[in-house]
């Protein structure tokens, strides 16, 4: 699998990293043993009118048209037109076809539009249960993903301050899901990462599934639907640094194109959206 970095965020959130970044909420659950009860610690549910903006509170939105360092072909916009409550308990991220002449991309004019939001200055936590209930957008091209990156972003650039990829999906790939790790000797187009197919040619934009991993000192572990499909350890990094010790902050994003899924095909229908029911967090 070839892909450049997922990590390069927009200038609003490298400023707020590098200002150490005042995060309003932050947990750390040091060793969560699996023989405890998990403590919910943070989570957005997506209640609220059709419409409204997701809750300022929790999300901010990443504005700009850099191709976030792959050659995506989106602008992120702060717009309800891509990112809004359905009324209905969910988050919608949409992709639009739209090219509106004060959208300008690293390669000119912008084509689509979509969001991407995060926790960057809201919260941020350190091991434990970290979960999605997603339905994912269909087509060549489209690549959702929920992720998380190190909170000293601002300070340890990437791949340094760590990535961990909860959920990517790549529209070639309908009924296949990745999870993987970035960090120093292990990053881009050569990562840490494993996969989940589904059966029986089956597409995860037919429904609504569980994205999650669970994250200890000892170990990265990510499931489907409650179905753990690969472990990772310090020993996996081949002798290169783990630093997957600290607080890291969550991300939402659908991209438009780019290295690894490349452009959208003729068979691409817009507008295309990520529908999100919730995200938890238990410590």
């Amino acid at each position: 699998m070839r892909r450049l970095t997922r990590g390069v965020l927009a200038g609003v959130i490298a400023a707020a990293a590098a200002a150490s970044l005042a995060v309003t909420a932050t947990a750390s659950a040091e060793s969560p043993s699996e023989d405890r009860e998990p403590k919910l610690a943070w989570s957005d549910e997506f209640e609220g009118a059709a419409g409204t903006a997701p809750d300022a509170s929790k999300w901010t939105h990443e504005v700009n048209g850099d191709g976030g360092g792959n050659g995506e072909l989106q602008y992120y916009t702060d717009s309800t037109d891509n990112a809004a409550l359905d009324g209905e308990g969910n988050l919608v991220i949409t992709a639009r076809k739209e090219n509106p002449a004060d959208y300008q991309c690293h390669y000119g004019r912008c084509e689509y539009t979509s969001a991407r939001l995060n926790t960057a200055k809201t919260f941020t936590q350190k091991y434990g249960h970290f979960e999605a209930r997603i339905k994912v957008p269909r087509g060549t091209g489209m690549w959702p993903a929920f992720w998380m990156l190190g909170s000293n972003f601002g300070s340890t650039p990437w791949p340094d301050c760590g990535e961990i990829d909860i959920l990517e999906n790549i529209g070639s790939e309908p009924s296949t899901v990745h999870g993987s790790l970035h960090g120093p000797g292990y990053s881009g187009g050569n990562p840490i990462t494993g996969s989940f197919s589904l059966p029986d040619g089956q597409a995860f934009a037919d429904d609504f599934h569980t994205f999650a991993v669970d994250w200890t000192p000892e170990y990265i572990a990510w499931s489907v639907d409650g179905k753990e499909y690969q472990r990772k350890t310090p020993a996996d990094a081949g002798g290169n640094a783990w630093p997957f010790d600290q607080p890291f902050f969550l991300i939402l994003n659908v991209a438009v194109g780019g290295a690894w899924p490349g452009p959208p095909g003729d068979d691409t229908q817009f507008p295309q959206s990520m529908v999100v029911d919730y995200v938890r967090v238990e410590a």
